[in-house]
C-alpha cells in the first residue's frame, strides 16, 4: 500500500516538515507503471476500433507502418521529457515541465488543459463501455439494459478503485491487460500458423500497401498511443523514480508500437490482404471479433467480445487515475480548493481528487443521458476527439518546454536537437489532427470548429487561474 512520507517527521496526511504539501508515494516498479499506461491505450479497443476505421477511411493496408511511425514520434517525445524528468520532479508531470520553462501561468494552463482532456476521454470510453456491455448481455440472452445505467456502474467501479491506493489499480489493470493481450496474441499466432487468408505477405509495408490515406491511418495510430505518455504522472508513487520512470516510458512505447504493428499486420493477412479494407469498410464494429470467430470459432469470438468490454473498463480506470493526479496537483498548488490536494492517510492516494473526478464524470454523463445523446456518435466520438486534440497540444507544449529548458542550461546540444525533432514531429501530428477534426470528432464542421477552440479556452482559463496559486506552497517543480 502507498504511504505519505514527510522528511524528518512521522507520516501525516497533508504536510511535510518543510511546510510543503505531502506527496503520493508508493512502490510501483517498471512493470506496474507499464501496465498502468499501456492499459490506458486499451490494446483490444485500439485493435478492434482504430485499426478497421483507419483501414476503411484511409483505404490502406499500411496501418502497421502507421503504428511504427507513431512509435518513432512517441519515442522522440518520450526521450525528450524523460531527459527533463531528471531535473524536474513532480506528480504533475507535464504541468511541471511547462511551468519550469514557460512560467507559472503557462504551466497552470497546461494542467487545466490536461484535466478536461483526460476527463473527456474517460467519459467517452465509459459511455462506449456501456454500449459494449449491453450488447454482451443481450447476446447471451439477457435483458436490454440502457447504456447509461451500465455506464454508471462502470463509473462506480472505477471510482471505488481510483479512491484506493495505486497498487490496487495496478494489480487490476495488470490482470485485465494480460487477458486482452493474450487473446490478441492467440489470434495473431493462429493467423500466422495457418498462413493467413492467402498466404503471408509483406504487402502492408510496400508503397502500394501504404498508398491511400496514410495520414488518416497515422492519425488513428497516434490515437492508439494516448495514455502511454502518462508514466511521469506516477513519479511520486514509483520506486526509485529516476530509474523507474524512464525505463517504464521506453518499455511502454516500445511494447505498444511493436505489438500494434504486428497485430494489425496479422489482421490484414488474416482477412486477405487488400480484401481486408472492404471487410473493415462493410462492418468496422465487428471486424476484430469476426476475425477472432474465423480463426478461433464462436468461443473465441465471444471471449474477444467479453475482453473488449474489460479493455475499455481498464482504459476508463487508467484515465481516471491520470485525471485524479492532475486535479491533485492543482489542488496542492491552490488553483483548486486545497481539499482536493489532500492525500488519504491510509491509502496514500489522491482520494479527494478522485472523488472530484467521479462527481464531475457522473454529472456530465447524467446530462448526456438526459439529453438522450447517442453514446457512440455523440459522446464517444466527440469526447475522444476533444481528448486527442487537447493532448496533442499538450504534447507539443511539453517538447517546446524541453527545448527551452536545455537551451537555457547550455552544454546540452544533443538534448536540444532531440527535443527539436520531437517538437517538429508533434507539430505535424497536431496539424494532422486539426486538418481532420470533423472526422475526429464525428460531426459537422461547426461542431468541429467549436471543439477546435475548446482546448485553447481551457489553456487560457488555466492561465487566468494561475493567479490563485498560493505563495506559501512549495514550488511545483524541483530543479537540480
Amino acid at each position: 500500500m502507498t504511504e505519505v512520507v514527510n522528511a524528518g517527521h512521522p507520516p501525516t496526511p497533508d504536510t511535510s516538515s518543510a511546510g510543503a504539501p505531502a506527496k503520493l508515494r508508493g512502490r510501483l516498479g517498471v512493470p506496474a507503471i507499464v501496465l498502468m499506461v499501456v492499459a490506458a491505450s486499451a490494446p483490444l479497443s485500439t485493435i478492434g476500433g482504430n485499426v478497421p476505421i483507419a483501414m476503411a477511411l484511409g483505404n490502406t493496408t499500411g496501418i502497421p507502418v502507421a503504428f511504427i511511425v507513431a512509435g518513432v514520434i512517441f519515442g522522440l517525445f518520450a526521450a525528450s521529457f524523460v531527459a527533463m524528468s531528471k531535473y524536474v520532479t513532480d506528480a504533475g508531470a507535464f504541468y511541471a515541465y511547462i511551468r519550469e520553462s514557460l512560467g507559472r501561468a503557462a504551466g497552470t494552463g497546461a494542467a487545466v488543459l490536461a484535466l478536461p482532456a483526460y476527463m473527456a476521454t474517460l467519459i467517452a470510453v465509459s459511455a462506449y463501455d456501456g454500449v459494449i456491455l449491453n450488447e454482451l448481455i443481450t447476446r447471451f440472452g439477457g435483458p436490454d439494459i440502457p447504456w447509461w445505467l451500465l455506464t454508471g456502474l462502470v463509473l462506480a467501479a472505477v471510482a471505488w478503485l481510483g479512491y484506493r491506493d495505486i497498487d490496487l489499480s495496478a494489480k487490476v489493470l495488470g490482470v485485465f491487460l494480460v487477458s486482452e493481450v493474450a487473446i490478441l496474441m492467440v489470434v495473431d499466432l493462429v493467423i500466422v500458423v495457418r498462413g493467413g487468408e492467402h498466404g503471408l505477405t509483406g504487402d502492408s509495408f510496400t508503397p502500394q500497401g501504404i498508398a491511400g490515406g496514410f495520414g488518416i491511418a497515422l492519425l488513428y495510430a497516434l490515437w492508439g498511443f494516448v495514455g502511454v505518455e502518462a508514466t511521469a504522472v506516477f513519479r511520486d508513487e514509483a520506486k526509485d523514480p529516476d530509474r523507474t520512470v524512464p525505463r517504464a516510458t521506453y518499455w511502454a512505447v516500445g511494447i505498444v508500437a511493436v505489438f500494434y504493428a504486428f497485430t494489425s499486420w496479422a489482421l490484414v493477412e488474416g482477412n486477405g490482404g487488400h480484401d481486408a479494407i472492404q471487410l473493415a469498410t462493410d462492418d468496422p464494429d465487428n471486424f476484430m471479433v469476426n476475425t477472432a470467430g474465423k480463426y478461433l470459432g464462436m468461443v473465441g469470438r465471444d471471449l474477444n467480445t467479453v475482453l473488449w468490454a474489460v479493455s475499455v473498463f481498464a482504459c476508463a480506470l487508467a484515465f481516471h487515475n491520470i485525471a485524479s493526479r492532475y486535479a491533485f496537483v492543482l489542488g496542492q498548488s491552490g488553483v483548486f480548493s486545497t481539499k482536493i490536494g489532500k492525500v488519504h492517510e491510509r491509502h496514500g492516494s489522491p482520494s479527494n481528487a478522485s472523488l472530484a473526478i467521479t462527481v464531475a464524470s457522473f454529472v456530465v454523463m447524467g446530462i448526456c443521458a438526459a439529453l438522450q445523446l447517442d453514446p457512440v456518435l455523440q459522446i464517444f466520438g466527440p469526447g475522444g476527439g476533444l481528448g486527442i486534440l487537447a493532448l496533442a497540444l499538450l504534447w507539443l507544449l511539453t517538447t517546446i518546454s524541453v527545448v527551452i529548458f536545455f537551451v537555457r542550461r547550455g552544454n546540452s546540444t544533443g538534448k536540444v536537437v532531440l527535443a527539436s525533432f520531437a517538437t517538429l514531429a508533434l507539430a505535424a501530428a497536431l496539424v494532422l489532427v486539426v486538418s481532420n477534426l470533423t472526422l475526429v470528432v464525428g460531426g459537422t464542421p461547426t461542431l468541429a470548429a467549436i471543439f477546435g477552440v475548446m482546448p485553447l479556452v481551457f489553456f487560457a482559463v488555466g492561465m487566468l487561474l494561475s493567479r490563485r496559486s498560493t505563495a506559501e506552497l512549495a514550488p511545483i517543480s524541483s530543479v537540480g
